[in-house]
């Protein structure tokens, strides 16, 4: 077996970066929200950012050996860019989808707790709680209006 993989000093700066950047988030954890949490070494998100720190470190592995004008440095730059345009805009915006997503189903286990009572309730207490599911909550809404969209995209571009 070829052992030169490991005297690959970008990859390997690279590759501890992203141990060092997950190990690191558990003190920062801990000291923000007073819990210890081990398990963050081994979640996505949170600080710093793993994937960051890779391909900085890569990069500027790559510039010290490779120089700055090489091709070589120009890949690797616009590899890191692209990944931290990433994480920080298409993963940020899946986090804020998780946290819908998890409204709604709080939402709904609410209502299925809500529906078990509801044969044994009277006329009077049935028309005053049809009354209050009137209103849309803002999860409601929003999953209303991604429906909405969704079916006329489909509609115009298919149709």
């Amino acid at each position: 077996m070829n052992m030169s993989i490991f005297h690959n000093t970008p990859l390997m700066l690279a590759v501890f970066a992203i141990f060092f950047a997950q190990l690191i988030k558990i003190p920062i954890y801990g000291i923000v929200e007073k819990k210890f949490q081990p398990s963050f070494f081994l979640s996505t998100g949170g600080m710093p950012s793993s994937h960051s720190a890779a391909v900085s470190a890569l990069t500027t592995a790559i510039g010290f050996e490779a120089g700055m004008d090489s091709p070589l440095f120009a890949v690797s730059a616009v590899f890191a860019i692209i990944v931290m345009f990433d994480a920080t805009g298409i993963r940020f915006q899946a986090g804020q989808h998780a946290l819908i997503i998890n409204e709604l189903r709080r939402d709904f286990q609410h209502l299925i707790r809500e529906a078990k009572d509801w044969p044994e309730k009277d006329s009077q207490e049935k028309v005053k709680e049809l009354k209050t599911l009137l209103g849309h909550k803002k999860s409601e809404m929003v999953f209303g209006a991604i429906t909405g969209i969704l079916i006329s995209i489909i509609y115009y571009n298919f149709f």
